[in-house]
């Protein structure tokens, strides 16, 4: 059998519609670095067109601007707003934790189950971290740990604290937080 390795798709969601992914970041950085919506359609060999729904879809759904554009003159062009930059920045940070997270095969061998999405793995909270858009929660699993990024909503909604009796349910993407 050949070598096997789990990967992920990380992308921020905002009311649950998704809000940036490895795409939508790849533009704002060709953005960024272009100083110009056109050329960095050109990079990424998108139409322009497309890349402005995109961006008009992440300004709407995050409620600010994540581009500015400046017409005229010689400083012309479409620039990133400190808002765009946070996005990037957020998003990053998620993706390499989940990353990291993943890579610690001693994670997923200390909870000593086949992982399928029916797994129902019941845990305490330990400690609620609260990042923005996401939260990150770790719970004791009996004798291990096992952490799970989530929306900040969803822990809103749930009212997930330190001390709270939850499971884990483990998808091949994710793993998702319940409460009884």
């Amino acid at each position: 059998m050949k070598d096997m390795e789990t990967k992920t798709k990380v992308w921020l969601t905002s009311e649950g519609k998704p809000l940036i992914g490895a795409g939508k970041v790849a533009l704002l950085k060709a953005i960024d670095e272009e100083r110009s919506l056109r050329k960095a359609c050109g990079k990424l060999d998108i139409s322009y067109k497309h890349a402005w729904n995109v961006l008009n879809t992440m300004s709407e759904r995050l409620g600010k601007d994540v581009v500015t554009t400046v017409r005229g003159g010689k400083d012309q062009g479409t620039f990133l707003t400190e808002d765009g930059r946070h996005l990037i920045r957020e998003y990053e940070h998620n993706r390499e934790f989940l990353e990291d997270t993943m890579k610690d095969e001693g994670s997923w061998e200390n909870i000593g189950l086949k992982i399928s999405a029916r797994n129902r793995i019941p845990g305490k909270v330990t400690k609620v971290e609260r990042e923005g858009l996401v939260s990150k929660i770790t719970l004791e699993i009996e004798s291990s740990v096992l952490t799970s990024i989530i929306t900040s909503e969803a822990v809103e909604r749930l009212d997930i604290q330190p001390g709270d009796k939850v499971f884990a349910i483990v998808k091949s993407t994710e793993v998702l937080i319940g409460k009884k």
